[in-house]
C-alpha cells in the first residue's frame, strides 16, 4: 500500500508542475490563438481557450452551468479515485499509474478553470486541414491513464482465463 501511494502522489505531483509549467510557457510566449509550426505539417504549438471539455463539449453552454458541471464531475472523480485506492489496494502498478496520470490531469485542467474560466490548449496535431483538437498535458496524461487501464484490465482478463 505505501509503494501505491508514493507511486501514486509522486506520479501526480510530476504531472500537474509539467502541466501547469507547459501552459505558463505558453501564456509568456504566445498571443491568444497565435500558432507555431514545430513539424511543418503534423504539429503546431498553438494558445487557445477551451470553456469547455474535450472536443470543446459544452462550450456554448452557459458559464455558470460549465463550473458547477466541471468542478462536480472532477471532484466526483478525483474522490472515486482516492477511494478505490484506499479500498481496493490494487497490487497492480499499471493500475495505480493510470489512476495518477487521470488524477493529475483532472487536477490540472480544474486548476486552469479556477484560475482562469477555461482551459490553456496548446499542442495542435494535424494532417493537411485536418486539426485534432488542440489538447494539453493534462488532456495528455487522462487519455494515456485511460488507455493503459483498459489494456491492464484486457491483460489481466486474459491471465484469468483458464487455457
Amino acid at each position: 500500500m505505501k509503494r501505491n501511494i508514493i507511486v501514486f502522489l509522486t506520479g501526480a505531483a510530476v504531472i500537474i508542475a509539467l502541466d501547469q509549467i507547459t501552459k505558463a510557457a505558453i501564456m509568456a510566449n504566445f498571443t491568444l490563438h497565435e500558432s507555431r509550426s514545430v513539424i511543418n505539417g503534423f504539429f503546431n504549438l498553438v494558445y487557445v481557450m477551451n470553456p469547455g471539455a474535450a472536443f470543446s463539449f459544452l462550450a456554448d453552454a452557459p458559464a455558470a452551468f460549465r463550473s458547477v458541471f466541471f468542478f462536480s464531475v472532477t471532484a466526483l472523480a478525483v474522490v472515486l479515485i482516492i477511494y478505490y485506492l484506499v479500498k481496493s489496494k490494487p497490487e497492480s502498478l499499471l493500475i495505480v499509474t493510470s489512476l495518477s496520470l487521470i488524477f493529475a490531469g483532472a487536477v490540472g485542467n480544474v486548476i486552469d478553470r479556477l484560475r482562469f474560466g477555461s482551459v490553456i490548449d496548446f499542442l495542435d496535431v494535424y494532417a493537411g486541414a485536418w486539426h485534432w483538437p488542440a489538447f494539453n498535458v493534462a488532456d495528455s496524461a487522462i487519455s494515456i491513464g485511460a488507455a493503459l487501464m483498459i489494456w491492464e484490465m484486457i491483460i489481466s482478463r486474459k491471465q484469468e482465463k483458464p487455457s
